[in-house]
């Protein structure tokens, strides 16, 4: 049996989904930076009802230190893990005005010292805000999908990102996440995958079609 490569996996997923992107919602390197802590543990649909509303309200970096933190927590109260998320972004707000002039950072390094972001979330605000790549976004699609095409053995975030970043030439890392993420949303579901309608049913290891399918 072939091996997926990462090469055949763009080639065909790009067929599959072209305009595949970040599907939240946003218009400014702030408000991507809120959505995507949002996000965490939570669907982008979900995010998306949240933050237009949110950003309505919220402007600026000091808008978010201006309310009291229930009243933060109340407005993001269905995201889930709220009090968490309230928090990451308060203390996230509070070092941008502070150490980054009021700027959403442009590295990896800065991003990182913000609380509640992680590469996958500097990741994207990096690539989509800033058209600045330094890294493969790793999230549970991601995880699962490239882990069931053969494309990494691991199941840790930062050992993913490595084996992807490896075969990955760097100018596709994020559009190989955003392809992954598409195909993870409508075929490679958890916890049924619909190998019957795979691109790679006759060559994906963990093909539940495989065994249908002539002539491979």
């Amino acid at each position: 049996m072939p091996k997926i490569t990462v090469e055949r996996v763009i080639h065909d997923l790009t067929k599959l989904y072209p305009g595949a992107k970040c599907t939240l919602d946003f218009d400014t390197p702030l408000q991507l930076l809120v959505a995507t802590i949002l996000s965490a543990q939570c669907t982008d649909a979900r995010v998306n009802i949240v933050t237009k509303t949110l950003f309505k309200k919220y402007h600026t970096p000091q808008d978010y230190l201006s309310v009291p933190l229930s009243e933060l927590e109340q407005d993001i109260f269905s995201c889930g893990t709220y009090r968490m998320k309230a928090r990451a972004i308060r203390e996230s707000m509070h070092r941008i005005i502070t150490e980054f002039h009021g700027q959403v950072p442009r590295t990896m390094e800065e991003m990182l010292t913000l609380r509640g972001v992680g590469r996958k979330t500097a990741a994207i605000v990096l690539d989509c805000s800033y058209g600045v790549i330094a890294g493969i976004p790793v999230d549970t699609h991601v995880t699962r999908v490239s882990k069931r095409l053969g494309l990494t053995r691991h199941t840790e975030q930062a050992k993913i990102e490595r084996d992807l970043m490896k075969q990955t030439p760097k100018e596709e890392w994020v559009h190989l996440s955003h392809l992954l993420v598409a195909h993870g949303r409508m075929t490679c579901k958890a916890p049924t995958p619909k190998c019957e309608e795979c691109v790679f049913k006759a060559i994906c290891p963990s093909s539940r079609a495989r065994k249908n399918v002539h002539n491979i």
